[in-house]
């Protein structure tokens, strides 16, 4: 009862005003608060998952006070546990679960910083949690879609009153795993002490069919929910044969009309942004032809990974801000902020070695901010 007052109500920050909440879409042109919208933020990867395994862990709250302190705007994070076992609590402690992640909104309503929760992270997680097959995201009458349809509906009606939440996003790059000719050599890990699965077979590969029902699925689920904000897939950018690999299972390089075709195909109505990631020099070339993609479809491009091992160097990061900046992408965020499992390698904080790229988003944001009409 407590769960369901407190869903109806919202958190303490409602939104008032004529404009919808967020982030949202008109003719095609991502807005906010009644203008066109350009911004550069982060993914804080983990703000919610180190609360969850451990709830007296409140780091995440210096983290969005260092991300306002540089005028950063807003973060992506997994909003959900990564591993069958990380989703427990939720089904044991419902009300505890989300405490935990109360927590996590308010400080980001308190410091001003928007989100961008994404909720099904992993693609085999909540498969594994209901004892189906991964090749079940393509079965909307599959115990798989009733729990994403469960989850949605409590996370957004209970977050939508929000100011901090900005959008919502499916989970993270489900389509670099879908229709693999060598699919047998990459079937999800089985790891049952995380509680995964005990076995895996070809009914755990994933194909474009399924995860363009998931994601359908999702986009009508937040829909009866919140009418307005952005609903993003979360996928990378595609691979440079999806289009053959779909159609015929081959590594044989698409055409660039095949290339759009699948960037907008991945993002089946009632999505309303195109969504990849970009790493390597080869998805810089096709920014250009992702952003033809955005503006035939209506909507827009969300860089929702930008960084990483691209950003090597001030210089190589530059490449990456120039040309998200040249080609006039409204959204994008930086992989990774505060995240200690890539201290080695992608972390970025400020106080490490990686801090000039924090800065670098900084100075973006600051640039894309004195450039709005």
């Amino acid at each position: 009862m407590l769960l369901g007052i407190v869903a109806a109500l919202g958190l303490a920050s409602v939104v008032h005003g004529s404009t919808p909440p967020g982030l949202y879409v008109t003719n095609g042109v991502l807005m906010r608060a009644g203008k066109p919208y350009r911004g550069v933020g982060v993914n804080y990867f983990d703000c919610f998952a180190r609360t969850l395994k451990d709830p007296a862990n409140r780091s995440f709250d210096a983290g969005f006070a260092d991300l306002a302190r540089l005028g950063i705007p807003f973060a992506r994070f997994m909003c959900g546990g990564f591993w069958p076992v990380d989703m427990e609590l939720y089904r044991t402690d419902r009300a505890d679960y989300f405490r935990r992640l109360d927590r996590v909104v308010r400080s980001a309503e308190k410091r001003g910083i928007g989100l961008i929760p994404s909720l099904f992270w992993n693609p085999c997680t909540i498969p594994d949690l209901v004892g189906e097959p991964v090749g079940s995201w393509g079965d909307p009458s599959s115990k798989t879609h009733a729990f994403m349809r469960t989850y949605v509906r409590e996370v957004v009606t209970r977050y939508r009153r929000s100011r901090a939440i900005w959008g919502w996003e499916f989970g993270n790059e489900y389509n670099l795993g879908a229709d693999l000719p060598n699919a047998r050599e990459h079937r999800p890990p089985v790891w049952p002490n995380l509680g995964t699965a005990t076995s895996r077979s070809e009914k755990d590969e994933l194909s474009h069919t399924a995860m363009r029902t998931a994601i359908r699925g999702f986009a009508r689920e937040v829909r009866r929910h919140d009418p307005s904000r952005i609903i993003v897939s979360g996928n990378s950018i595609p691979r440079l044969s999806a289009w053959h690999q779909m159609t015929e299972l081959s590594w044989t390089r698409d055409t660039p009309e095949q290339f759009q075709e699948m960037l907008i195909g991945d993002s089946p109505d009632p999505v309303d942004t195109l969504s990849i990631h970009m790493y390597e020099p080869e998805d810089i070339a096709r920014l250009s032809s992702c952003m033809q993609a955005a503006r035939k479809s209506g909507k827009p491009l969300f860089v929702g990974e930008f960084g990483g091992h691209g950003a090597r160097s001030p210089e190589a990061l530059e490449r990456m801000i120039q040309a998200l900046e040249t080609s006039g992408a409204p959204l994008s965020a930086l992989w990774v902020f505060d995240f200690a499992g890539q201290d080695d390698t992608w972390n970025v904080t400020r106080t490490n070695s990686r801090s000039y790229q924090l800065d670098a988003v900084a100075e973006f944001q600051r640039r894309l901010r004195s450039s709005r009409p």
